[in-house]
């Protein structure tokens, strides 16, 4: 019986590791787009957009994931998740709670070029509309995009 309860309790404490380490930081986003930043630098904007058409593995992490848009007509160019609103224009489409957080990312790129942004998302892994912080970064004429859910 102790083995059993041993057993079993380890197997709890492995698993909520595991979920805990699932959990994407702030930081984990920076990163993510700092090596997006790097990727267009070096081989440019065409290679990002496959890599993230791609769900490559350095792009897209469970609900972490980076996406692209166009710094001046806001046009989604590149989305993991969600590619049908590749090739649109949703900035001023706003989020759950009338928030338009796009104009607020393009406004935020055009003026300093990073920084966060917050809004209301839905989350992939659970289909629920969340509060996310976003990160993004402006790489020439293009924002990179990487967000966590703070729930």
């Amino acid at each position: 019986m102790k083995l059993l309860l041993t057993a079993t309790a380890l197997c709890f404490t492995f698993a909520a590791g595991v979920a805990c380490a699932a959990e994407p930081t702030e930081k984990d986003a920076i990163a993510m787009v700092e090596r997006g930043v790097a990727l267009i630098k070096a081989k440019g904007k065409e290679e990002m957009v496959k890599r993230i058409n791609a769900k490559d593995k350095d792009f897209v992490q469970g609900e972490l994931y980076i996406d692209m848009r166009d710094l001046q007509t806001g046009i989604v160019l590149a989305h993991p998740i969600n590619p049908s609103i590749v090739g649109k224009d949703l900035t001023d489409v706003p989020d759950a709670s009338g928030k338009k957080y796009r104009r607020d990312i393009i406004n935020l790129g055009q003026s300093k070029g990073k920084g966060w942004v917050d809004y209301q998302y839905k989350n992939p892994t659970n289909g629920k509309i969340e509060p996310k912080t976003t990160y993004i970064q402006r790489v020439d004429d293009v924002v990179l995009e990487a967000g966590i859910y703070k729930n």
